[in-house]
This record gives structure tokens, sequence and C-alpha cells, in this order.
């Protein structure tokens, strides 16, 4: 009765967690401190699993143990790395636990880049092991019950969590092992064995027989359920379904046993014997039928022992009715035991490796939140630097402040002489010129590295289309067209960003172009850039006049706005603020994070401030322009106008303005320098992500063709054919567990037997060649034995005639399963009765039967006398 079912272990292949894990982390961590620290955690998850999946495991605690750690860190680390297909991919294998496999094919088994298969397969091998050790325990004792309901019903929590995750965690059809249907009926056989285990506990402490009959009643409940489950399937191997039933009969016996000695205590006497008579006839299906697979010889003597004496007491004393079992009131059911909930952590001794990694979707939040933070700063800086832009560009306009400072007529007006020495520090046009020369070279390698990376995948994908087209629905693994979907995309929008870069380093060039003969003349030196400078009359009466301090006043102000503005630029510049609290606090609360509300409510606190700061020195600004151009107007108007100092003055104002475009020139081309090689380390990874998952896919396509491969060497290699039906022989009755008994379920009628054939014909051997043809032929000696076939030769029905082929049909030899040597098949006709093919009736003793040619002297008869 000890008997009870486990589960075995699924195996699996070994996979290299250390360099996927550890080239993720130096590119997405490559500035952390704690990099090498989340190396060596890697490192230790390697060996975690090589400890739980990549050794044979003892049916012990420790070993369970091993199995919930890793569990609990694959649980851990899942949200922590980008596992997927397209992004970080390992591909696990793992066989099916219930196939055994054969000779040539090898096992079934299946590869997946999946984190979520792993865990389920973990979590299988974490219920299977806990199975195998609660099978272990010795039943004996109050421990090893309690420890065996306890295992019993971690797996059954097991089997229904995968149950219930497996189609979502795979994305796709898993192997039968693991399938939802073979899950819940795991489950359920877990159950019921933890519920046995614990009617056998009430039995150990001597409970109340109420008690302990619904216990047992609720037990034989499960085991009838998991029965009806896997009752018209093979998922499971073919000895559960017979220790089902078995079980289901002995827990349902116990029941009525027990219930029986609660109608003994209530004197219903004829109660007590049909239960036990109950009782007996279920305990002797068992050991009728399933004897095999569990024992139920105790059980069987102590319900015959009980029964002998109810029926004696009986007869002797009470002379009570025995009631038939249906007018019997129904045994109670109690059920003690459920399945346990798979919540993580599973160890009790688990430490997160990775505690200090944050998880994606936080690491993404921040991403978007650096995106948007950079977006913002970039607005109001770039904001500042266009109203300074425009600044200058008005200024340079009205000829200020070098009209002010030209009041000679004859000399470089300072700030003219300060902007061309500020231009020959800065490099000239030398360094102009290096920085527009090296913008090709840089973008030409930017645009090699995208396009070895999309050509990889080019290449990848046509492989994959052609082994598709060759194996059709056999190659069933994620088409390669669909898996690149967000990377070509990713891979496009690079290409984009290039275009639009070329089309930023052509509006440079063009500027450059345009002020390159002014930016020229400033670089000279000083005696060839006044002699450059046309020279006019001079206006020294304005010296010293009120319109003139005003605009020197005006120009002063719009300089300290500027260099507030700088100022402002690297105050907000330098504001930092950590995100990643904000957003771990949202997940653990609500599960989710809301990026967008969150990152707008603190871009509105850091930068608020600076923002009003800016619009404030922009209106500030704007006022300053207007009475600098009114200011201006008076000044022209009291300055004396002709050809030479109009001359002159557009000189000075192209200078100024090459100046200004000088640094702008400047400014853009070392931030497209920047850019490009900023965008080549994104190539880079671009490309390192390419790579990585063509590779993982060459991997996976290796290893399907090889299960291909093995599934065509498990295929017959000759085509089968349709036997006839008059040529098929009833088999013999298999020889495994009969179908459950009729407790179980509702007793079905057998299949009506069609009757009896009469038996084959018997004809004469005839004599020697001497008889002629014609003779009628004598009959057979008493004391000749009966020809007997040979015993390679398989003997069957004559062939009946085919339409178009007179008297016989011949089949070749290669096809009929009847191997007959060089005997022809004879022709007999008869009628066949409506749904009996039988034989003519028997001629009469002596006469040859209808129908047949004589045969040749010597001839053994067809058919071997009976």
């Amino acid at each position: 009765m000890a008997t009870f079912i486990s589960v075995p272990l699924k195996k699996s292949s070994e996979v290299d967690l250390v360099k996927p894990l550890s080239k993720f982390i130096n590119v997405a961590y490559q500035a952390s401190d704690e990099q090498g620290e989340y190396i060596r955690a890697v490192e230790e998850l390697n060996k975690l699993r090589k400890s739980a999946v990549g050794r044979p495991l003892d049916k012990h605690e420790s070993s369970l143990e091993v199995l919930l750690r890793y569990y609990d860190q694959l649980c851990a680390v899942e949200p922590k790395f980008p596992f997927s297909e397209n992004q970080l991919c390992l591909t696990f294998t793992w066989k099916d636990a219930f196939d055994k496999g054969s000779l040539f094919g090898g096992s079934v088994k299946l590869a997946l880049a999946s984190l979520g298969y792993e865990k389920t397969c973990v979590l299988f091998n974490v219920a299977a092991l806990a199975s195998q050790i609660a099978s272990e325990q010795n039943l004996d004792n109050d421990e090893g019950l309690k420890t065996a309901a306890k295992y019993y019903q971690l797996a059954s929590g097991a089997f229904g969590h995968i149950k219930d995750t497996v189609l979502s965690a795979l994305n796709r059809e898993p192997t039968m092992d693991i399938s939802p249907e073979t899950m819940g009926t795991l489950s359920t056989i877990m159950l019921a064995q933890a519920q046995e285990v614990i009617f056998l506990k009430a039995a150990s402490d001597k409970m109340k027989d109420a008690v302990i009959a619904k216990l047992a009643n609720q037990a034989a409940d499960f085991y009838g359920d998991a029965f009806k489950q896997c009752q018209y399937k093979d998922n499971l191997p073919k000895e559960v379904l017979p220790v089902l039933a078995a079980k289901h009969c002995i827990m349902q016996a116990n029941a009525e046993l027990h219930q029986s000695a609660l109608a003994k205590q209530k004197k219903r006497f004829g109660e007590e014997i049909a239960r036990l008579q109950h009782a007996a006839e279920l305990v002797k299906t068992v050991a009728s039928r399933y004897d095999e697979y569990v024992s139920v010889k105790d059980l069987s003597d102590r319900i015959n022992r009980a029964l002998t004496a109810a029926k004696k007491d009986n007869d002797f004393i009470y002379n009570d009715r025995v009631p038939e079992i249906k007018d019997l009131e129904h045994i109670g059911k109690a059920a003690l035991v459920k399945a346990s909930p798979i919540t993580t952590p599973l160890s009790q001794k688990f430490s997160d490796l990775f505690e200090k990694m944050v998880p994606m979707a936080v690491q993404q939040a921040m991403t978007i939140y650096n995106q948007r933070k950079s977006d913002f700063v970039n607005r109001l800086v770039g904001t500042m630097r266009e109203a300074t832009n425009l600044c200058n560009g008005v200024l340079a306009s009205l000829n200020l402040p070098a009209a002010l400072e030209d009041l000679s007529g004859d000399s470089i007006p300072q700030s003219i002489a300060e902007k061309a020495r500020s231009i020959v520090q800065q490099g000239g046009l030398q360094s102009i010129e290096q920085l527009i020369k090296d913008l090709p070279e840089l973008l030409t390698r930017n645009r090699e590295i995208l396009d070895e990376s999309l050509k990889i995948l080019d290449e990848e994908e046509t492989t994959d289309n052609d082994l598709r087209a060759k194996f059709n629905q056999r190659w069933n693994r994620t088409p390669s067209g669909d898996l690149y979907k967000p990377l070509r995309a990713e891979g496009a929008n690079f290409r984009s960003i290039l275009d639009k870069a070329v089309q930023a380093d052509q509006v440079v060039k063009e500027r450059y172009n345009t002020h390159c003969e002014m930016i020229a003349l400033l670089c000279k030196p000083e005696n060839e850039l006044s002699a450059a400078i046309p020279s006019a009359n001079p206006t020294k009466t304005l010296q010293g006049s009120e319109v003139v301090n005003m605009l020197r006043s005006q120009i002063t102000k719009l300089d300290e706005i500027k260099k507030e503005r700088e100022t402002l630029e690297g105050e907000i510049k330098a504001v930092t603020f950590d995100m990643s609290v904000s957003f771990l606090t949202a997940l653990a609360r609500d599960g989710a994070i809301n990026e967008e509300q969150l990152s707008s409510t603190q871009l509105e606190q850091l930068y608020g401030a600076y923002n009003q700061r800016v619009q404030a020195s922009l209106r500030t600004q704007e006022e300053l322009l207007g009475q600098v151009q009114t200011s201006h107007q008076e000044f022209s108007n009291l300055k004396q106008s002709n050809a030479e100092s109009n001359q002159r003055e557009e000189v000075l104002k192209k200078l100024a303005s090459a100046h200004d475009s000088y640094v702008e020139i400047s400014n853009n081309l070392r931030e497209g320098t920047k850019f490009y090689n900023d965008l080549t380390e994104i190539l880079l990874k671009f490309q390192n992500k390419c790579s990585d998952i063509v590779f993982a896919r060459k991997t996976e396509r290796d290893e399907l063709l090889k299960e291909l491969q093995q599934s065509i060497a498990r295929e017959p290699s000759a085509p089968s054919f349709n036997v006839p039906a008059y040529q098929s022989t009833p088999a013999p009755p298999a020889a495994g567990p009969t179908p459950a008994p009729r407790t179980v379920f509702a007793e079905q009628q057998p299949p009506a037997k069609p009757p009896a054939r009469p038996p084959p014909p018997t004809f004469t051997p005839h004599a020697a060649s001497s008889t002629p043809a014609n003779a009628a032929p004598a009959s057979t000696p008493p004391n000749n034995p009966p020809p007997v076939a040979p015993p390679t030769q398989a003997q069957g029905p004559p062939y009946p005639s085919y339409q178009g082929y007179p008297g016989y049909y011949q089949m070749p030899m290669g096809y009929n399963p009847y191997a007959y040597g060089q005997y022809n098949m004879p022709y007999m006709s008869y009628q066949a009765t409506p749904g009996q093919a039988g034989y003519p009736g028997a001629p009469p003793a002596g006469q040859p039967y209808p129908g047949y040619p004589q045969h040749p002297p010597q001839q053994q008869p067809y058919y071997p006398q009976q």
C-alpha cells in the first residue's frame, strides 16, 4: 500500500552564462564602480546553475535547497537583464522528463532563448525532487509523515504554478512533460498523495473513525480526479494509470472500513456488513487487476477479518438487514491539504547576487529620463545661445561697438582687434579646415559599421528562409525576419540620424564658405588687417557726446547679459539628481513605473527656477536691443555720411560677423566630431548586439538541424501500407493494466462479439501420381497423421478475387504479409453472411472441396488438418 508516484528530473545541456552576461555588464555598466562586483556575481550564478542542473542530485533536502536557490536567483535576475531572442540571447536546452528516447533518434528536447523556459524547467525539477524526497520518507514515524506531506504539497503547488504560467512563459507549444494538461494531472496526483499521507497520520494517531473515513474518501476523490485527467492520454508513463486506479479503490476501501467501524459504534450492523462487503470487493479488484503495482494483502486480511466477525455476530445475535451499498449514506470528505503557493523566495537562505543592480524597468526609465533631461537642458541652453547669436547679429549689423571705437576713421577698432586675436588663438582657418576634413572620415566609419551590422542580419535571415523553405513546418523556430524587426528599426533610425548629420555638415560648410574670406582677413597680422580696412574722414566731434555714451552703456549691459548666460548655462548643466530611487519606489509600490509623470514632475522642480531666469534674460535683452537700435539711429544721423565711411563701416560689419560665424562654426564642428565619435560607440554596441543574436541564432539553428536529423532517423525507412480488413487478425488482449473498476467510473457495456466462425474446410491429400486426374479421390487412411504446415509460414484465409482478374489474385511477395513460398493462393467463392465473412460448410467426408483444382501428387494440403 506504500506505493507512491514520484516524478523523474528533467535534464539540461550546459550553458555558459559568464560570457554573454559579462559582455552586457561591460557595455551597460562600463562607468559603474560595481562593474567588477557584477562580473563576480555572474560567475557565482554560473556555478549555481552547474550545481543545480549540471550534475545528478541526491534525494535529499540539501539538493532541493540548491534548486530552490537557483530558482529564486533566476526570478531575481530576470527583471535586471534584457533576456530575449533579440537582445541578451541565452539558449536553454532541456529534455523531456518522461521520454526515454530511441537508439538513433535520441530523446525529445526543446531549446529556447527564454529565461521563462529555464525557470519553468527548474521549477519542474523542484517539484520532481520534492516528490522523490517525499516518497523516500519513512511513513512509520510522525516526522516522516509530516515531511512527506510537506513536500507533496510543495510539488503540487509547483506543478500547478507551471500549469498556469507555462504558455505565457514560453510563447510556444511546450514539450509534453510540461504541458498544462500534464502539469494539472501531476498537481492533482501530488495533492492526492499528500492527502493519503495525512490519512496515514490520522490512522497512526488513532483519531476518530469518522474523521479517518472522511480523509480517506477525500484522498480517493483526488485519485479519481487524477485518473480521469490521464485516462485517455499518453502524456504520462503507462505505470501511472493502474497505480491511480488502484489507489482510488484502496482509499475508498479504507473509507468504507472506517465508516463501518462508525456504523458498528452506532449499532447499525447491517450497514457495517454492507460497507465491509463493498470494501472487500474493492480490495479484491485491486488484487486481481493491479497486484503487480500495489500490494493490498494486509488491508485485505484486515477487511476480511472484520467482515467475518461482523457476519458471525449478525447471524447469531443481531439479525440486522444488510442494505444495498447504493442505499447507504455517502461518506463525507475532509481536505486537509492544499497546494503550496509559489512565492519567491522559496529558499530561506536566499541572497540576491545582483542586489545592487536595478531592474531593467528602472534602467529603461532612467534612460528615458536622462533623454528627457538632456532635451530639457538642451532646450534651455539652445534658447540662450540663440538669443546671444541674435544679439551679436544685431550689433554686427549696426557695426557696434566698432562704430563707437572707430571715431578716428583710420585705426583698427579695439573690438575688431580683440576678435582677430581670439580667432588666431583658436587656431584660425587651419583648425576649422582640419575639423571639416575629419568629418567625412568619421561619417564613413559609422556608415561601414552600420552596413556591416545589417549585413550579418541579412545573411542569417537568408539562411533561415532557405531552411524554412526546405523543411516547411518542421522548421518551427521564430522567423528571423520577425525577430530582427526591432534591430532593423533601430538600424533605420541610425541611418536616418546619419542622413540628418550629413545635411547639418553641409549647412556648416556653406556657412564657412560664406565667411571664409573675412575669417582669413582676421587671421592676418595687424598691419595687413589695418591696410585691408578702408579709411574714412574722422568723426572726432562725436567723441564724448551723449548718444555715444548711451550706446556704450547699452552695449555694456548686453555684454553683462551674455556673461550671465554663460554662468547660467554652466549651472544648468551641473544639475544632477538620482531618479532611480523614485523609480524603484514606484515599482515596489505600484508594480509599474509611470516614467513620464515622474520625470516631468522632477524636471519641473529641478529646472523651473532656471527656466524663469532664462525667460527674464530674454525679456531684458529684447528691451536693450530696442534701445540700442533707437540710439544707433540717432548716432547715425549725427555722423557725417559719405562713400568712404560707408565702405569702411561695411567692412567692419563683415569682420564682426565673420568672428561670430567663426565661433559658431567651430562649436558646430566640434559638436559634430563629438557626435560622430559618440555615435561610433553606440553603433559598435549595436554591431555587438547584432553579432550576439546572430551567433545565438546559428547555435539554435545547428541544434534544430541536429534534432531534425534525429527525427528523420526515427522515421520508418519504408512507406507503410494499409492492410485490408480481411487480412487483419484480431490482436490478443494486451497484458497491461485493465481499466479502473466500476467504483471509479460508470460501468461500460463491453462491445458485442461476432459469432464464431465455422471451422475451415478439410480435404483429403491426394494419392500418388498414378491416380488419374479425373478419378474420385480416395479417403485418407485412418492411421495417416494429419499434415502440419511449416512453423515458419503463417496461414490465413484465401484471397478473394478482384474485379478484372479471373479466378485468383496473386499478391507480390514483397507486399504479402503471409509468406506462402511457392504456393499460389486458390480462389474460393462463398456467400458471406451480412456482418460475418464466414467460411462455407464442409463437403461430405471423402469428397474434395468444390471449386478447388486437384492438387498434384505429393503436394501438401493448403490448410493443416485439425
